[in-house]
């Protein structure tokens, strides 16, 4: 039985993480995930070079002193029952899903024995993390592929099923880097979460619970359209425009908290300020 006291953590990544620095995102992992006492697997089912992936943040994660660092590569379904990486999730205090392609993260992996593990022991207080991909992957519903860089229309974005770490919301990664609210936004009306998250590269969002703490160099940008006046998905075309009235825009940088139940920013007591504007207004 789960005691009622442990912690879900959630280490989510917008990709492209310093892993040769200070490794300041990667670090916070490995601390929630016990320190020097923690250990890791590596789950590379989204790379298309898995060994090379999983060796390089085999490296990181030793160097930060990881009692045990694991891969476990699993390239078919049957892969997803083994003995060995069961066995591995099960001794395991972190599990680190890396960046490539999210639709294969859930083509092998979803509804076999190895995801029921994950959860298993999630909710038993492993920490669970990822990275671009490994990111898309946390919701129940997650944007699998979509055009960046453009307006909202219905056909720029594709969902499909996701792992359901993190249900309710919608993720997506390297977000400022590749213009890709339009797109957020997109999803959103797709699958009325309510609530979208935009992770800039080198940034986290770390979920403890129901409460999101942003770590790194970047911002995340959440986009609330649950109290949303209006929207014409119902009477427009795909690649027509999408409109939408009273969404609101929150910009979290580095030490900013959101509370997932009240969906509202926590104030940073140090700076005196928080920001949480409707989507297409400015700061004056």
């Amino acid at each position: 039985m789960t005691d009622s006291t442990t912690k879900r953590q959630l280490v989510i990544i917008g990709g492209a993480e310093d892993r040769d620095g200070e490794s300041q995102i990667l670090r916070e992992f490995v601390r929630r995930a016990g320190g020097i006492k923690s250990k890791i697997v590596i789950m590379t089912a989204a790379a298309e070079l898995p060994r090379d992936v999983g060796d390089n943040y085999i490296r990181v994660f030793e160097r930060l002193g990881c009692e045990e660092v694991r891969i476990v590569d699993t390239e078919t379904r049957d892969d997803a029952c083994s003995s060995t990486a069961l066995e591995a999730i099960a001794k395991a205090t972190g599990i680190f899903f890396t960046g490539g392609d999210q639709a294969r993260i859930t083509s092998i992996l979803k509804d076999t024995e190895l995801d029921v593990a994950i959860h298993k022991r999630f909710s038993e207080g492993m920490v669970v993390a990822g990275t671009s991909a490994g990111a898309a992957v946390m919701p129940d519903k997650m944007i699998m592929e979509g055009d960046a860089q453009t307006h909202p229309r219905m056909e720029i974005v594709e969902m499909g099923p996701g792992l359901a770490f993190l249900p309710g919301v919608v993720i997506d990664q390297h977000f400022s880097q590749r213009g890709r609210l339009g797109r957020l936004i997109s999803a959103l009306v797709q699958e009325p979460a309510g609530l979208g998250f935009g992770i800039d590269e080198n940034t986290a969002m770390v979920v403890t619970d129901s409460q999101i703490e942003v770590i790194g160099q970047g911002s995340v940008t959440i986009i609330d359209e649950s109290e949303a006046t209006y929207n014409n998905m119902g009477e427009i075309l795909k690649d027509e425009p999408l409109a939408i009235f009273g969404a609101k825009l929150h910009i979290l940088p580095h030490g900013y908290k959101f509370d997932l139940k009240t969906r509202q920013p926590i104030l940073n007591q140090s700076t005196g300020a928080n920001i949480s504007l409707p989507v297409g207004s400015t700061n004056t």
